[in-house]
C-alpha cells in the first residue's frame, strides 16, 4: 500500500501541528523534508505556491492547507474525539491564531523587516492573544477544557515561535498558566514524536 506524502519542513508551525494531528490520528506518512532554497519539483507541480504543509492522500488527493490536513486526519481517526469538541469556538480561536497573532508574530520575529514600529510594539499586539489564552487557562488545564484537543495543536506551535523570540522576555512576562501549557505541550510525546530529523528529500 502506498503511503500518504507529506511535504514538510522540521521547524515550521503549520507544518508542525499537520504532523502532530495525522500522528495522533495514527496515519502512517512518508515525510519529505523539504529544502527551502531548493523545492522539489514536484512539491511545486502539485502545489505552486510551495509552501508546506502538503499532503498527498493514497488515493492522490492533495491538501495544500494545514488546517485541511488537520481536519482530513481527524475524519479517518479520532481516538479521543476532538472534532467532538465546541467547533464554533475551536474555529474562531485557532482564526485568530493564523490571522491577527501570526500577524504580529512575525512582525515582533522579523521586526527589522517592519520598521514603521518598534520590536516591542508588535510583541504588544501579539500579546491580546496572549492575554486571552492566558485567562482560558486560568479556567481550564487546555484551552477548550480538561483534555487536549485540536485548538491546543493548532495553536501550540505559533505560541512556541513567540516564546522563542526574547525567551528571556518571555520567562518574566506574567503568563503563569501559559507557561505551564506550553510546557505540557513542549514535553508531550506527542509533539517530541513528530520532531525527529529527516534528511532533506532529494527528487
Amino acid at each position: 500500500m502506498t503511503l500518504p506524502i507529506l511535504y514538510s519542513y522540521r521547524r515550521c508551525p503549520y507544518a508542525m501541528r499537520a504532523r502532530m494531528a495525522l500522528k495522533y490520528a495514527g496515519i502512517a506518512v512518508e515525510i519529505r523534508e523539504i529544502s527551502l532554497r531548493d523545492k522539489p519539483s514536484h512539491l511545486l507541480e502539485i502545489s505552486p505556491k510551495g509552501t508546506v504543509p502538503v499532503l498527498v492522500t493514497a488515493n492522490g488527493v492533495v491538501l495544500e492547507q494545514s488546517l485541511d490536513i488537520m481536519y482530513w486526519a481527524l475524519q479517518q481517526n479520532d481516538p479521543d474525539g476532538w472534532l467532538a469538541v465546541d467547533a464554533t469556538q475551536t474555529q474562531q480561536l485557532i482564526t485568530e491564531n493564523d490571522t491577527s497573532f501570526k500577524q504580529a508574530l512575525d512582525r515582533y520575529k522579523y521586526a527589522i523587516r517592519f520598521p514603521e514600529q518598534a520590536m516591542e510594539d508588535y510583541r504588544s499586539l501579539g500579546e491580546v492573544f496572549l492575554t486571552k489564552l492566558e485567562q482560558q487557562l486560568s479556567q481550564t488545564a487546555f484551552l477548550m477544557g480538561a483534555k487536549l484537543t485540536l485548538a491546543d495543536i493548532a495553536i501550540f506551535p505559533f505560541v512556541r515561535q513567540f516564546s522563542a523570540v526574547d525567551a528571556v522576555w518571555f520567562e518574566s512576562a506574567n503568563y503563569p498558566k501559559l507557561k505551564i501549557w506550553l510546557s505540557l505541550m513542549l514535553s508531550s510525546a506527542l509533539f517530541n514524536s513528530i520532531m525527529d530529523k529527516h534528511p532533506v528529500y532529494v527528487a
